[in-house]
């Protein structure tokens, strides 16, 4: 294995990571944002009342895209005993 297949690997790695977890990180920053903004508006200033809808959305999220994620997981897990294979 050279160098230029760790750092393809890795990049790879990273790659997944980014595509995996981009719904949830999303979701939870517009959420928060939109919670944000009405508590701003309301002067409600409840840290519980930010957690409740995110934790809400998230897990909805999470539901949505759950086969998607594993998709991505599997392929990424197939190419590298692939990978493996080939050294």
């Amino acid at each position: 294995m050279t160098e230029i297949d760790v750092v393809t690997l890795i990049r790879n790695a990273l790659i997944v990571t980014v595509k995996i977890s981009s719904p949830i990180l999303i979701t939870a920053l517009v959420v928060g944002l939109f919670v944000g903004i009405l508590q701003t508006t309301t002067s409600i200033q409840e840290p519980t009342i930010a957690f409740v809808p995110k934790l809400f959305a998230i897990f909805l999220v999470i539901v949505v895209f759950a086969s998607w994620m594993v998709q991505v997981m599997t392929d990424y897990t197939r190419d590298i005993f692939f990978m493996i294979e080939k050294f």
